[in-house]
C-alpha cells in the first residue's frame, strides 16, 4: 500500500535531500528506519531535493509498504527512533499511482536574512549587515512573476531537459530584524532560489542595477548573475498536491 509521509528537517547535518555514496542525505536515514521498523526493505521517492545544509519545513515522500499500517502508531515509532533533527508530521494513505514528485503542483521557499547579529538565529538565517533597498529588490523580484528560462540561476552541470519554470509568487517581506524572501513555483531548478537570492541582494546593494538585472534573467548564462546565497538561510516550506491525492478516511487505494 503506498503512503505520503509528511517530514520536515534541519538541514545542517545532512548532505542534502539525495542518498548519496560518500555524504549522508535526508533520503537514506529515513529508508534506514522505515526499514528497521518495519522489517521489510523500503525505498522512499521525495517531491523534490533539497541541496545541502538546506532546511525544510514541509516536504513529502511516498513509500510501498508490504501492509496497511497504524499512521499515528508509525509517526510515534518514527519519531522515537530518529535523531532529533527529521521530525515526520504526518502520513496518509493514498492511491497506488499517486507520485510525491511528479504529482507536486507547486513548491514554495522562503530565505531569511538577519539584519543584526544573532547567535540564536546561526545556522538557521543569513547574516547581512549592509545596507539593502528592499523596495528594489521587491521591483526586481516582481520581473521574475511569470513562466520564464531561469538558466541564469541554475547550476551548470544538471540532468533537466529544459530551464522553463513558471513563478507564482516572488516577494520580500521586512519582518522585525528578519528580511523574507517568499517564492513559489511550478518547478526549481537546482541552486535556482540561492542564486535568484544572491543576484537580489546584488541588487539591493547597488550591486547590479535593475537594468542589468532584466538582462541576467533574458542572458541564460549563470556567470552573468550573482553568487549562490548561503544554504543556511533557505528553507523549503511548502509543497501543494490537487484535489484527490490523498484518500479519505474509508477509502482503499
Amino acid at each position: 500500500m503506498r503512503y505520503f509521509f509528511e517530514v520536515r528537517y534541519h538541514g545542517a547535518p545532512f548532505h542534502g535531500w539525495q542518498s548519496q555514496q560518500n555524504a549522508l542525505g535526508v533520503q537514506e536515514v529515513l529508508e534506514q528506519a522505515l526499514s528497521k521498523l518495519l522489517r521489510e526493505d523500503v525505498r522512499i521517492v521525495g517531491s523534490g531535493r533539497t541541496d545541502t545544509g538546506v532546511h525544510c519545513s514541509q516536504q513529502f515522500f511516498h513509500a510501498d509498504l508490504q501492509n496497511a499500517v497504524d499512521t499515528e502508531d508509525l509517526i510515534h515509532k518514527l519519531n522515537s527512533f530518529l535523531s532529533k533533527d527529521i521530525a515526520i508530521r504526518s502520513i496518509q494513505a493514498v492511491r497506488p499511482e499517486s507520485n510525491a514528485r511528479f504529482d507536486a503542483i507547486e513548491r514554495e521557499y522562503e530565505y531569511l536574512i538577519t539584519r543584526r547579529k544573532d547567535p540564536l538565529k546561526t545556522g538557521l538565517a543569513y547574516y547581512y549587515f549592509r545596507p539593502l533597498d528592499v523596495s528594489l529588490m521587491n521591483e526586481a523580484a516582481g520581473l521574475l512573476v511569470g513562466k520564464h528560462d531561469f538558466q541564469s540561476f541554475s547550476k551548470v552541470k544538471t540532468d533537466v531537459q529544459h530551464f522553463l519554470c513558471e513563478i507564482y509568487r516572488a516577494e520580500w517581506n521586512q519582518k522585525g530584524d528578519l528580511l523574507v524572501f517568499h517564492i513559489a513555483a511550478n518547478r526549481f531548478l537546482r541552486g535556482m532560489v540561492r542564486a535568484i537570492v544572491g543576484t537580489l541582494i546584488d541588487v539591493g546593494a547597488g550591486k547590479t542595477s535593475l537594468a542589468e538585472w532584466k538582462k541576467i534573467i533574458q542572458g541564460r548564462d549563470r556567470r552573468r548573475a550573482g553568487m549562490n546565497a548561503p544554504a543556511e538561510g533557505l528553507y523549503l516550506v511548502r509543497v501543494k498536491y490537487p484535489a484527490g491525492v490523498f484518500l479519505k478516511k474509508g477509502q482503499h487505494g
